[in-house]
C-alpha cells in the first residue's frame, strides 16, 4: 500500500509516521508544507494526480488551544475547512480509494451526554471557544460521508480525545493544557519558584490519549474492511484537572505548591468521549496517562536541549 500522510511534520502526523514504518508492505508518500500547501488546491491536484497513493490519512490540521481558537477564528475556520475540501475532493478526482479524516472531540455539542457518543453530534449546540475549528471539522466529516455515500470509495474519520505526546507545541498561551503544564510546571522548577497558579477549582474532568496509541488506532481502522463512517478515539478514562496537575508536578519533579484562583471559571465540567464502538471492535489503548507524561516530558527535555522545540 502506498500511504500519503497530510501533515506527517505534526504531532499527529509524525505518530503516525513511526506507526506505518513498522508496517511491512507500506510505502510512506510525505511532503512537506513548504513543498506542497494544502490550503491551495492546485498544488493538492498536483501531488495526487503525479504520485496516486492507494491511501491517505489527513492529519494536517490547523491546531491550537482555548487561546489560539478565541483570537483567530477567521484562520482556524478557513484553513482548516479548505485542507478538508481540497485533500478529500483531490483524494476522490485522482483515484484514492481509502481515506482516513481527523476530526476532533470538539465536534460534539458543548452539552452533549457524558461519555459523549458518535450520535450525538450536530444535535445542539457547539462549544463557543473552538466553535471555528469544530465547524471546519464537522464539514471534512461529512465530505468523507457524503463521497462514500455517493461514490462507494472508502472515506471515514476518526474523532480523537485530547492528544499529547513527542512533537506537541509547548506555547503557554497557544498550546493544549497538557504540554502547557509540563512547560510551566518546568520552568517554575528550573527558577526554584515556590507555587503555580492554577485557575478554577480543578474540579472538570477531561480526557487524555497518547498520541502513539491514536496513531496505532488508525492503523487498526485502516484495516477494517468496511469501517464506520465515523468514530471516537479515546481511553475511556478521564481525570480531574486538579489530578493531571498533581500527576504534572510529580513527573517534572515540581516540589511547590498549586495554588487554585477559585474566581477563574472552571469551563466545561467533563469531556469523555463513549469509546464503546471502538472496543467492540477490538481497539484499545495501551498507555498509562503517567506513563504517557513520563514519556512526554523525556522527550520535551530532548527538544529543548536540541533546540527543536515547539514553543
Amino acid at each position: 500500500m502506498r500511504l500519503y500522510i497530510a501533515g506527517h511534520q505534526g504531532m499527529v502526523g509524525s505518530a503516525l509516521v513511526r506507526r506505518f514504518q513498522r508496517e511491512a508492505g507500506v510505502s510512506l508518500l510525505l511532503r512537506p508544507f513548504n513543498e506542497v500547501d494544502l490550503t491551495r488546491q492546485t498544488a493538492v491536484e498536483a501531488l495526487l494526480a503525479a504520485e496516486k497513493p492507494d491511501a491517505a490519512i489527513i492529519a494536517a490540521a490547523r491546531v491550537g488551544g482555548i487561546h489560539a481558537n478565541s483570537t483567530y477564528p477567521a484562520e482556524f475556520l478557513y484553513d482548516n475547512l479548505v485542507i478538508a475540501a481540497n485533500t478529500l475532493h483531490a483524494a476522490y478526482r485522482h483515484g484514492v480509494k481509502r481515506v482516513l479524516f481527523l476530526g476532533s472531540s470538539c465536534v460534539y455539542p458543548r452539552l452533549a451526554p457524558q461519555p459523549m457518543p458518535e450520535d450525538s453530534l450536530l444535535s445542539s449546540a457547539l462549544e463557543p471557544t473552538n466553535e471555528a475549528y469544530a465547524i471546519a471539522k464537522i464539514a471534512g466529516l461529512k465530505l468523507c460521508q457524503y463521497y462514500r455515500r455517493q461514490y462507494g470509495v472508502t472515506f471515514h474519520s476518526v474523532m480523537p480525545t485530547n492528544l499529547y505526546g513527542p512533537g506537541d507545541n509547548y506555547h503557554l498561551e497557544d498550546s493544549h493544557v497538557l504540554p502547557a503544564l509540563i512547560r510551566k510546571f518546568h520552568e517554575a522548577r528550573e527558577a526554584g519558584r515556590p507555587e503555580v497558579a492554577a485557575w478554577g477549582t480543578g474540579a472538570p474532568r477531561r480526557e487524555f490519549l497518547h498520541v502513539d496509541d491514536a496513531a496505532d488506532a488508525c492503523a487498526f481502522l485502516l484495516r477494517l474492511a468496511d469501517p464506520p463512517d465515523w468514530i471516537n478515539i479515546g481511553t475511556g478514562t478521564d481525570v480531574t484537572i486538579k489530578e493531571l496537575y498533581a500527576m504534572v508536578a510529580a513527573v517534572v519533579g515540581f516540589k511547590g505548591r498549586i495554588v487554585w484562583d477559585t474566581s477563574k471559571p472552571d469551563g466545561t465540567p467533563r469531556k469523555l468521549l463513549d469509546v464503546s464502538k471502538l472496543t467492540a471492535l477490538g481497539w484499545k489503548a495501551k498507555i498509562s496517562l503517567r506513563e504517557g507524561i513520563e514519556k512526554t516530558y523525556a522527550s520535551f527535555l530532548a527538544e529543548k536541549a536540541a533546540g527543536t522545540l515547539r514553543a
